[in-house]
């Protein structure tokens, strides 16, 4: 499946995702073949980090 493209549909995606089925960004992207550095990239351009202590993007 691919990742979506709109920033705030991919941060939604990505905490329910975070939060319901991975530890870590990293056991994300590596069951999905995602890259963590473009998707940190794409959301701190609209203003938003992953926290690893909480797994999520905040």
């Amino acid at each position: 499946m691919a990742l979506p493209n709109d920033p705030m549909i991919l941060l939604s995606y990505l905490n329910t995702q975070l939060r319901d089925s991975y530890d870590s960004l990293e056991e994300f992207c590596r069951a999905n073949d995602a890259d963590a550095e473009a998707i940190q990239k794409k959301l701190s351009a609209v203003g938003f980090t992953y926290d690893a202590a909480q797994n999520r993007f905040k």
